[in-house]
């Protein structure tokens, strides 16, 4: 018999996890801890590695080398119905034929759970996402969001250790899936369980997330918090996938920061001046600041009109481009389609100033 797991004990662990399809290496030795009640993004673009990272965990996929455990025990050789876990797909895979209740509840009646039980169990775990009074319901009479609730429900009233989500918010639009992301971290809050998500969306990772791990080409770039992960990159692929990210490297860096290596900047962490502002001495600051302050002078060769912000290319005297956000105080469309081709000054703190490493 397996030894309990301690409060220390992660949830999940992978030790030098590898997939390959014929010779193509998906995933090319994963080491991750993942810790009980947390919730965990793993985030990346298509083909790096996080979608076969989750089906080895479900055990969907059977690893080629390196061992998945949960809970302190190895499972990596148990069919999936021997894990104690449970996958969310985007799809949401509800029997259309059942009622809201009975879906929810069908977990339970395959594990031969007392009829009353899981008619009280399903009622509780719709209560859990806020749909109770909706059981009689079929799935096509409901909403995109409902029916992704009634698929959470549906795997939390299984009581699982450990919930996987695969893209599970992709099938809704822009509005629904924000509305979606709040509702999702409450229900993981109030369920305590931990939560696995699979995402190449960074605002959701970012926005839902305790922890965030970074795939790229199979292998883990990063793992950090998010505000960790966006402050400090430890890559340039990790700057530059998560959020929108300046890097300057080269003789470019070398003139304007005073020394060579890579460099990552936020376009929202600089100022673009323009016009009597940039011809200032000192880019309009002065004082003993100034000594803390990166400048950078160029034309800009965009400016993208965004709502609540412009967004400014700046191609550099010093070579390269900078990118920089600037909000819209005053400014309209119009303001800002006139900007193009100006000459502009872009000043920022050099705390601001990330020196980027090169992934392992």
């Amino acid at each position: 018999m397996p030894a309990q797991p301690t409060s220390d004990t992660p949830a999940i662990a992978l030790r030098g996890l590898r997939k390959s399809y014929d010779r193509v290496e998906a995933v090319r030795g994963v080491d991750l801890e993942i810790a009980d009640g947390e919730f965990f993004a793993m985030l990346g673009p298509s083909g790096s590695g996080k979608t076969t990272v989750l089906r080895m965990i479900a055990g969907f996929e059977a690893p080629t080398a390196g061992t998945v455990e949960l809970a302190g025990r190895d499972v990596t050789r148990l069919a999936p119905f021997e894990r104690d876990v449970h996958t969310v797909f985007q799809d949401y895979a509800l029997f259309p034929h059942m009622t809201v209740e009975q879906n929810v509840a069908y977990g339970l009646k395959v594990r031969r759970v007392p009829r009353a039980e899981r008619a009280e169990r399903a009622r509780e775990a719709l209560r859990g996402v806020r749909l109770e009074g909706f059981g009689d319901r079929r799935p096509g009479q409901l909403s995109g969001g409902q029916r992704q609730r009634v698929a959470l429900a549906r795997a939390l009233v299984t009581r699982p250790r450990v919930l996987l989500l695969d893209e599970p918010l992709g099938a809704l639009d822009l509005k629904l899936r924000e509305q979606m992301q709040v509702e999702l971290k409450e229900i993981q809050r109030a369920a305590g369980i931990t939560f696995v998500l699979v995402t190449h969306d960074q605002q959701e990772a970012l926005t839902l997330s305790d922890r965030i791990a970074v795939f790229n080409a199979g292998r883990i770039e990063q793992v950090a918090t998010p505000a960790e992960l966006y402050e400090r990159p430890a890559t340039a692929f990790a700057a530059s996938f998560v959020g929108t990210s300046n890097l300057l490297d080269g003789d470019a860096a070398e003139q304007v920061l005073g020394e060579r290596g890579t460099f990552s900047v936020r376009p929202e962490k600089i100022r673009v001046l323009t016009g009597e502002d940039a011809a200032q001495p000192g880019g309009g600051d002065g004082g003993d600041g100034d000594a803390k302050l990166c400048r950078a002078s160029g034309r800009i060769a965009e400016a993208v009109y965004l709502g609540e912000t412009t967004r400014l290319v700046v191609d550099l005297d010093a070579g390269g481009r900078l990118t920089a956000l600037r909000q819209n105080l005053d400014a309209s469309a119009t303001d800002s389609a006139a900007l193009r081709g100006a000459r502009a000054l872009l000043v920022w703190d050099r705390r601001h100033n990330v020196r980027i490493g090169e992934a392992a």
